[in-house]
């Protein structure tokens, strides 16, 4: 992409204030794809791109199959998060492309999922065949193909809208090429799509060092949490504990009855289930509510800052730490309260303790390799671990992680707010709303 720095021409205040939908400010016309720039053009997606379609060759001929020529599908698509699809699970041969409806696409040509993930597109990378489930795009010339991706990522409520299909839902090829466009000229593509682009390579680089930081804290978890490295001014023997007699271990009990018809969507008392846990908090805005009655009923479970929550229902073994209450809390059945006897651990310590292998090999051990469908008090109790003596040094391995993991949630956050700036963008250059050139 062009390191040259872009020249950001607002569209006329008029057109952003828009008192109605049928004022069109100077310089802009109204098409049947909206308010765009006069010098934009309304076409079809036929005439920017040839729509091509993909096929299966025989899977009883083995030598068809595992070749030079990757073979695209929408799996392949959906399992990468980068713009340019550089390859494919599986390959085929010359003699298995020319023994199916399938054909060989050039570099550059838009991945289309038409059937299942419809809407999901990548660039190819290298020259790619695909299955049944695309209608691809070649860019005509004259069609920056970077800008045909971005602007059919902002299609595909249209493309789910139109397709059709009792077995499966598929979007034709007639369907496709019939679309309506905003199309700028060529330079304004380059340039709408060198800004977008430049976007993504902000998120790429983030998650990139979000990926790194993470492992640097898992591998932080190991050393730390198991004593293998240790803190400057610690010293000292760790110690083996059982949870049983370092903690005590509170759920709502099933005789209180509490049913998914009282799950209220507003009140003054959440109720946390399990689902809520977020990166190993708790995500307050999708909580529950309970009525009062049902919050008081058991002050054993009224949650109260520094709980470790552990869930025993479900997905086993999900786990939290409250940080803080927004409002009061209880718990529903499916989740284990755990409070240290006497100061016997520090909260923060223990909570990153059952984050780490140590407790997933714990639950291995306790499922001899079935699947565990509870997590049961008579079991959990048994866990077994090993500590620093003292609070101090938990503390103080506690806060390093804590640290790490308030570093990745800033990173994260930085992230999500790139994503939203990109969605804007989108809006606002494909539209024609804010020009570059």
């Amino acid at each position: 992409m062009s390191t040259k720095p872009l020249q950001v021409n607002e569209a006329s205040p008029a057109y952003l204030a828009r008192p109605s939908a049928d004022d069109v400010p100077p310089g802009y016309k109204k098409t049947a794809v909206g308010v765009i720039p006069e010098d934009w053009d309304t076409v079809q997606l036929g005439d920017v791109a040839s729509i091509c379609g993909g096929a299966t060759p025989s899977t009883r001929v083995a030598n068809y199959w595992n070749g030079g020529i990757p073979w695209c599908t929408p799996t392949d698509i959906t399992s990468t998060t980068e713009k340019y699809l550089s390859r494919t699970e599986r390959t085929i041969t010359q003699i298995g492309l020319a023994s199916c409806a399938a054909r060989l696409l050039p570099v550059g040509t838009l991945l289309l999922c038409s059937r299942a993930t419809i809407g999901d597109v990548k660039i190819a990378a290298t020259q790619v065949c695909t299955n049944q489930g695309f209608k691809s795009l070649v860019c005509h010339p004259g069609v920056e193909n970077e800008f045909l991706y971005y602007l059919v990522l902002t299609l595909k409520p249209k493309l789910i809208e139109r397709a059709i299909g009792s077995t499966f839902l598929e979007i034709g090829k007639s369907d496709l090429a019939s679309i309506a466009v905003a199309l700028p000229r060529q330079t304004e593509q380059r340039a709408i799509a060198e800004a977008l682009s430049d976007v993504d390579a902000l998120i790429a680089a983030l998650d990139k060092l979000i990926a790194k930081k993470r492992a640097i804290k898992q591998a932080a978890m190991q050393q730390l949490l198991t004593g293998k490295t240790r803190l400057p001014g610690f010293n000292g023997e760790w110690e083996t504990k059982r949870l049983g007699e370092t903690a005590i271990l509170k759920a709502r009990i099933g005789w209180q009855g509490l049913t998914t018809a009282e799950y209220l969507d507003s009140g003054d008392y959440f109720l946390v289930t399990g689902t809520e846990f977020k990166g190993g908090y708790i995500d307050w805005s999708n909580c529950h509510y309970v009525a009062e009655s049902r919050y008081k009923q058991d002050r054993n479970i009224q949650l109260k800052e520094h709980d470790v929550l552990v869930t025993k229902d479900g997905t086993i073994g999900k786990v939290a730490l409250i940080t803080h209450l927004p409002k009061p809390a209880t718990l529903n059945s499916g989740i284990f309260v755990i409070r240290p006897i006497e100061n016997a651990f520090h909260p923060e310590f223990f909570y990153y303790l059952l984050c780490s292998d140590v407790f997933t090999d714990f639950l291995i051990q306790l499922s001899a390799g079935s699947t565990i469908n509870h997590l049961y008090q008579k079991d959990f109790v048994g866990f077994v671990y090993r500590t620093p003596v003292t609070i101090g040094e938990q503390s103080a391995i506690g806060t390093i992680l804590a640290d790490m993991d308030a570093e990745i949630a800033s990173l994260e956050a930085r992230r999500d707010k790139t994503r939203a700036l990109k969605q804007g963008m989108m809006q606002q250059l494909l539209t024609g709303r804010v020009r570059l050139v």
